[in-house]
């Protein structure tokens, strides 16, 4: 076997625990909601549109909108609500402009069906914010070129993934996710990087994804290529 270029920086593996709090803060109608929506942490937007996979990391449905439920199911707004669900999570990098899409979603409906400012939930049906709190750890695993980053991607937890996958991209800011961002920068091969960074996350389960990305990287790693 051909031997395998070194990395210029090694990639070090990280992971994350994860804390849902309450921020205290709550809505009884879609005016109150918008109002809080554009106030609340990032920690709280991320929340709530990234629950499902935090929580159910092995399933791979379309991850459930908590703004979406809520207006569909407890204020019966059926039409706002697929406007919510609709949203494609993927197109949006940061937080900010997360926020941005779905504040902005809310008050051209709003615009559109002004009697739907007062609709009030029956009591103890108000919207609770939440936010999501990450602890980052650093692990054992650093990896100098594209073998022993494989071979650490098939044991790592999927948290490690999550947060390189997930987190990297939408709360840190990134424009790529961390994989794809070494295999670039340090590695040197832009079409591997490309070729993840165009996958879409929020259609895999987890362990899926971790699958997937191995595949992509053996392809490119001498006598690898057909090991399934």
């Amino acid at each position: 076997m051909a031997e395998l270029a070194r990395a210029r920086e090694p990639f070090r593996f990280y992971t994350r625990l994860h804390l849902a709090e309450l921020t205290g803060l709550r809505a009884a109608n879609l005016l109150q909601l918008v109002r809080l929506l554009k106030s609340v942490p990032g920690g709280s937007i991320y929340y709530h549109t990234h629950r499902f996979l935090q929580q159910h990391q092995y399933l791979s449905p379309e991850p459930p909108n908590d703004f979406a439920y809520w207006v569909r199911e407890i204020l019966g707004e059926e039409k706002l609500g697929e406007c919510l669900a609709s949203i494609d999570i993927i197109q949006y990098s940061t937080i900010r402009s997360l926020r941005e899409k779905i504040v902005e979603t809310f008050e051209e409906y709003l615009e559109q069906h002004p009697e739907a400012k007062m609709r009030f939930p029956r009591e103890g049906g108000e919207f609770h914010f939440k936010k999501s709190v990450s602890f980052i750890l650093p692990t054992l695993y650093v990896s100098y070129d594209l073998g022993e980053f494989v071979e650490i991607l098939k044991r790592i937890t999927i948290d490690s993934i999550y947060f390189h996958i997930f987190e990297a991209r939408l709360r840190l800011e990134k424009k790529t996710n961390d994989f794809s961002n070494w295999i670039e920068t340090s590695v040197g091969n832009r079409d591997l990087a490309l070729s993840i960074a165009r996958l879409d996350p929020y259609v895999y389960t987890m362990e899926d994804l971790r699958h997937t990305i191995i595949e992509l990287i053996e392809r490119e790693i001498p006598g690898r290529g057909t090991d399934g």
